[in-house]
């Protein structure tokens, strides 16, 4: 059965809708849905690129295809035929495309699109029965095939954004380490350069002001 569904753009993660009445049956709802989102960061940083990926999570499988920088996303039990999967993330990007096209560039809030709940909702119900007489003819469709699409375990792909993540922090972390080091070897070389000349500045001091107390009285 579809279990979860999100959409999101591909160019910086946002998330533009999702089904509202989803994941009232999994159990760590929020879990999986941490892990979309996870997902969608790693792709606006130009991960995972393959414009169509199965992902294993638990008990679950990610779906996701993406088109027009937009990624369309479900989550299913393991045992949901693929292509059924493929085929709901098609009629969506469709729809979504037709009703939406115009704006998706310029929404600037999470969940601009989150009306499109309602064709999400009507959509899956025509998806979770997979012996229905419709289901059974697109799983025989031989116009839509799935097997190269790559299958690949949640731990491997997040794994790489993490990793990508830790690396950047460090960048950060040696930037601001390497700026401070800077501002303490300034502050070194000032305070080298007044015990060098602080003396010389004293004598030609002292000397200025005799002479201006010699002039004075003469």
């Amino acid at each position: 059965m579809v279990k979860l569904t999100m959409i999101a753009r591909v160019t910086d993660g946002l998330p533009l809708a999702e089904g509202l009445d989803d994941s009232r049956d999994v159990p760590d709802a929020d879990f999986y849905k941490q892990q979309v989102k996870s997902l969608f960061k790693n792709l606006s940083m130009g991960q995972n690129e393959a414009s169509r990926m199965s992902i294993e999570t638990g008990p679950y499988i990610f779906h996701y295809i993406i088109e027009g920088r937009v990624c369309y996303l479900t989550m299913c039990d393991r045992s949901y035929p693929k292509k059924l999967a493929f085929q709901y993330l098609e009629d969506l990007k469709n729809e979504f495309e037709r009703v939406n096209g115009s704006q998706i560039e310029t929404a600037a809030r999470p969940y601009a699109f989150i009306k499109f709940d309602t064709f999400i909702q009507k959509t899956k119900k025509l998806y979770q029965d997979t012996r229905t007489q419709r289901n059974v003819a697109k799983l025989n469709d031989e116009l839509y095939e799935v097997h190269q699409i790559m299958t690949r375990n949640v731990q491997e792909v997040l794994g790489v954004g993490e990793k990508l993540d830790q690396v950047s922090q460090m960048s950060s972390r040696l930037t601001s380490e390497s700026r401070i080091y800077a501002d303490k070897a300034r502050d070194l070389n000032r305070q080298a350069l007044i015990r060098k000349w602080a003396p010389v500045a004293i004598v030609i001091g002292v000397v200025s002001l005799l002479f201006w107390a010699k002039n004075k009285i003469w």
